[in-house]
């Protein structure tokens, strides 16, 4: 009959790589059955109960005691597999490195290792932030690998850290390349000019592959945790990655993924990459856009189609650093004002513009609660669509008359918040013949209005036609330009420009804000790895395979994990 014998060592750490392989190693000695070797958690507990293993002392071990259970076949083979604990767990340390000797505090360890600006931590939840603390204390980025952090202590080590331009990746961060040099569970991917933000490990390790398999590389791939996008941690960690791959001249492209993210702060934190300077994939699980592309911006929907368009975009020549000119407006400019003959036309600007303005309103709005009291009274940013029954109604419709529009783009013009107007001519049989000989002198007339007022009004023109159409499309836009007016022939491109020019506008009006975010430096990123391992072993031979410096903590719980005494020696500690 089988016999259970069991072991509690009281305060006695060990990772659980270790721990794992002293427990294949016990099951392999003569005469036992099967072994049981973890930590003293109730969810380990568990696992041993489901093994038939959970004898009563194992039962009233604490989450800091290593409990070793082994079964076996008479008690003399479970005591002599015991006795061989201290002998395996040594002989597996001592086939870990070369190091002579490990340190046990932080600070000897920063002090071996000068050099080191990165700090891994994969030890046990409820100790991780306190030793996160301690590495922003010494000036050291976090990547923090451990799971069960409360969100109270994420949201803290991550204010802390951003105030410092430091970086804390996590926690449940498992998986980062910086400068080529992977952390956690990373591919090895050449070095190129993508960079990554991911809130979503295996997400991560997904565009990284594929983006390798392509032909591309990276300059950093950044993990944040996979609750970095909630409302409560507000993606600080992805805004600092965000702002650190805009100013990296060696990052041409960036590439941000995540779990499904709030909507709220996902919004934010695109809104933040329009003003990246270059472009910008997007890959949230989950999240609605009307648009695959919003100026920098472009929204990929699988992780092979983001790694694809990063890929791809690499060299790309278009101009993504460009910004409108708003230095002609003057103050109180703002609102914008469009005039459309044609509802579809008019109906896809609404569209474009909801990735630019916050509300738009209209007699024929998107959204109803978007709809104009009076429709002859425009409030703040108004596309009217002239053409709607209310407006033809015993006159010709404005594609042929354009004594309605002409009126009201005077009145639009006298308004001095009124920074730009937007008409569409539409052009061909049916139409009026000759569209720009009437609305040129009243595009002209508009612009000296505001002139006189020491104001500048921008009116963009949409030519809709063809060179072939009998009003001469030539003619027209040669009109409507000696008219002031600048001219696109496509809707999209003139919502966009309209978008992008409001919304310069509106940061200029925004009232600066205290930024508690320091710039987390380039070089430091840029210089070659060396780092100091908390937990994990493997992580630290991982380094060690990738030719980086590491030094490996001999870590143990302060006090044995007794929390009332750890606090009195943290306490004296500061006296």
């Amino acid at each position: 009959m089988a016999i259970l014998k069991v072991e509690i060592r009281t305060g006695a750490y060990y990772d659980s790589v270790i721990l794992m392989q002293l427990q294949r190693s016990l099951a392999e000695q003569p005469g036992v059955i099967d072994a049981g070797v973890v930590m003293g958690t109730d969810a380990n507990k568990d696992v041993l109960a489901q093994s038939e293993m959970l004898v009563p002392e194992a039962q009233q071990a604490n989450p800091d005691d290593l409990v070793i259970v082994v079964k076996a076949d008479d008690e003399a083979a479970a005591q002599a597999a015991l006795d061989k604990v201290d002998e395996l767990v040594s002989s597996r340390r001592s086939s870990g490195g070369d190091e002579d000797y490990r340190p046990h505090s932080m600070e000897t360890a920063a002090r071996m290792l000068p050099d080191a600006h990165w700090v891994l931590v994969s030890a046990p939840g409820r100790y991780a932030a306190g030793i996160s603390r301690q590495a922003l204390g010494l000036g050291k980025h976090v990547f923090l690998y451990s799971d069960n952090v409360s969100l109270e202590d994420e949201i803290s080590l991550k204010r802390e850290a951003a105030s410092k331009g430091l970086l804390v990746m996590g926690p449940d961060c498992g998986t980062a390349i910086v400068n080529g040099i992977g952390l956690g569970f990373a591919n090895k991917v050449r070095k190129g000019p993508i960079g990554l933000v991911a809130a979503s490990g295996t997400g991560m390790q997904q565009v990284c592959v594929r983006i390798h398999q392509m032909g591309g590389g990276l300059t950093h791939a950044l993990g944040t945790g996979g609750r970095d996008l909630t409302e409560a941690v507000n993606a600080i960690t992805a805004r600092q990655g965000l702002d650190l791959m805009a100013r990296d001249p060696d990052t041409k492209v960036i590439v941000l993924v995540s779990k499904p993210p709030s909507p709220k702060v996902a919004d934010e934190l695109v809104k933040a990459a329009r003003s990246a300077g270059k472009p910008v994939v997007v890959h949230f699980i989950g999240y609605a856009t009307a648009s695959r592309r919003v100026d920098n911006i472009f929204f990929a929907t699988t992780f092979d189609e983001a790694a694809e368009l990063a890929v791809s975009l690499v060299d790309s020549q278009e101009d993504f650093a460009s910004e409108p000119d708003i230095s002609k407006f003057a103050e109180g400019q703002r609102y914008l004002r469009g005039l459309f003959s044609g509802g579809t036309l008019q109906y896809e600007v609404l569209l474009i513009l909801k990735s630019y303005l916050p509300v738009v309103y209209s007699n024929a709005p998107l959204d109803k609660k978007n709809k104009l009291e009076d429709s002859l009274v425009s409030v703040e940013h108004t596309v009217i669509d002239l053409g709607e029954d209310e407006f033809t109604v015993g006159r010709l419709h404005p594609m042929m008359d354009n004594d309605l529009r002409i009126r009201r783009l005077e009145k639009e013009a006298e308004d001095p918040e009124v920074a730009v107007i937007l008409l569409d001519v539409v052009l061909g049989y049916g139409a009026h013949s000759d569209p720009a000989s009437e609305l040129a002198p009243a595009i002209a007339a508009g612009i000296k209005t505001a002139k006189e007022a020491g104001r500048h009004l921008e009116v963009i023109a949409i030519v809709s036609g063809t060179d072939e159409d009998p009003q001469d499309m030539d003619g027209q836009i040669k009109l409507l330009v000696e008219a002031g007016a600048k001219i696109e022939i496509s809707n999209d491109a003139a919502a966009r420009y309209v978008g992008r020019l409001l919304q310069a506008i509106e940061r200029s009006n925004e009232p600066p804000t205290e930024d508690k975010m320091q710039h987390v430096d380039l070089e430091t990123l840029k210089k070659p790895m060396a780092g100091i391992n908390v937990g994990l072993e493997a992580f630290a031979e991982a380094l060690i395979d990738q030719e980086s410096q590491v030094v490996h903590m001999d870590w143990k719980p302060v006090a044995g994990g007794n929390e009332k005494l750890a606090g009195i020696l943290e306490r004296m500690k500061g006296k």
